[in-house]
């Protein structure tokens, strides 16, 4: 056995020690090896939630909803659309700690109502090297991190998903809509509408890794260094063009540097956004 499968071993230990268990469910990869390894371990007593808040893509919900199915987990997901933004609407440094305190408090809750002895969450043990403002909320609440505390990495929890044959093992990572506008910039759903319509667009043309950042009126497209040649095809920036000015966009740009995680957010923080 080596030392990915131990601690794959690990992981369904905790899971069994915890018993019951409600994971906090994106569709994303680290989340959904959870949920798959939950489910195995403890059948009826795992269950998936997932929250559709307004700075939440549908298109992502959509995808959770479809593989929680093909999982056969119990999924729960809460509308939280109506939520109030205040606390988030200037969109202030320590949003990710604002925002995982109000989605967490609220899978928390649900976590009680139902009868199940824990919260966990998709945090894996990279998360650690990196900056996580939102860590604090999650240890505040009480959400406890199985992938970390078995010590899988994201390219081990990758390769264990592909060896489980979840579709999800090559997924592109996953960050709130927050995330792709600067530090107090005020936000509101039509906004929030544009990015996440124009990254639809972008997915549905055939991009992987990618974000639109908003600035004012302008779009600020990042894409994998690899897909800009594509991209730059006349056929392809006209079509973006007039898709992105249907959208609300004034200005449509291709940031040169690519996909960056954190390219938002100041020097100072690191953190996969």
């Amino acid at each position: 056995m080596n030392s990915q499968e131990r601690k794959y071993e690990k992981l369904k230990q905790i899971l069994n020690e915890m018993g019951s268990v409600l994971v906090a469910y994106s569709g994303g990869v680290d989340s959904t090896l959870l949920l798959k390894a939950a489910f195995d371990e403890l059948a009826g007593d795992a269950a998936a939630i997932t929250i559709d808040a307004p700075f939440h893509s549908r298109r992502e919900i959509s995808e959770a909803r479809k593989i929680a199915t093909l999982i056969g987990v119990g999924h729960i997901v809460h509308d939280a659309r109506l939520i109030d933004m205040t606390p988030l609407e200037h969109n202030p440094t320590d949003r990710c700690y604002i925002c995982k305190k109000i989605v967490f408090k609220i899978c928390r809750e649900l976590a009680e109502q139902n009868g199940f002895s824990f919260l966990v969450d998709g945090s894996n043990a990279d998360d650690l090297l990196d900056y996580r403002p939102g860590r604090r909320a999650l240890i505040e609440l009480g959400v406890r991190s199985p992938l970390q505390e078995a010590g899988l990495s994201k390219a081990e929890i990758r390769d264990l998903s592909r060896t489980l044959g979840l579709n999800t093992w090559d997924k592109p990572a996953l960050a709130c809509l927050l995330t792709r506008f600067p530090h107090g910039v005020q936000i509101n759903t039509a906004k929030l509408a544009m990015v996440e319509k124009g990254e639809d667009f972008l997915r549905e043309i055939g991009f992987g890794q990618l974000r639109v950042r908003f600035h004012g009126e302008s779009a600020l497209i990042e894409l994998e260094q690899n897909e800009m040649p594509r991209f730059m095809a006349e056929e392809i920036r006209l079509k973006v063009a007039a898709n992105f000015h249907s959208f609300g966009f004034k200005r449509i740009a291709l940031d040169l540097e690519g996909y960056r995680c954190g390219s938002m957010n100041p020097e100072s923080d690191k953190i996969d956004t």
